[in-house]
């Protein structure tokens, strides 16, 4: 086990590494997406070790991902057949990435480990969250990105 699960109290994400909820406002809004009420912004400290992989997923709101500490890391963003890659962390790269409520993420370490931030407004449920369940885009990844599989 990473020191950075004990000392950060991080446990498992279901797509993939380590996390915990650092921040959750007390202010609510309303959802742009589905009128719910959620609460303003939520934080979370992500952590992926190597050979680790988050699942492409995806959020209904927009959220930023901030790089913190460890390897650089690679963060894949999918929608409408469009395939972006972007890496955050290193001496080149920026230390902060986009993604745009709606679209399909996943990342992985270049290293050993890499420790992020992600902030998601208006912040984070579970009940907003899902995984690729559509049969065509798991079977577009396969073929025209077999390197991708593995992040499904």
């Amino acid at each position: 086990m990473h020191p950075l699960v004990n000392k950060l109290g991080l446990e498992p994400h279901p797509e993939g590494g380590y996390y915990r909820q650092i921040y959750r406002s007390g202010y609510e809004v309303t959802s742009p997406k589905h009128g719910l009420a959620r609460p303003a912004v939520t934080h979370i400290y992500f952590l992926l070790l190597k050979g680790q992989v988050s699942r492409f997923h995806r959020v209904l709101h927009d959220e930023i991902w901030n790089h913190y500490d460890g390897a650089p890391l690679t963060i894949y963003q999918l929608h409408q057949q469009q395939l972006h890659e972007k890496r955050i962390g290193g001496p080149e790269d920026d230390m902060a990435a986009i993604v745009p409520g709606g679209h399909f993420q996943a990342a992985t370490s270049t290293g050993d480990y890499s420790l992020v931030g992600c902030s998601v407004a208006p912040g984070f449920d579970f009940a907003d969250f899902s995984f690729i369940d559509e049969p065509c885009l798991k079977q577009w990844i396969e073929l025209a990105h077999p390197h991708l599989t593995k992040f499904i």
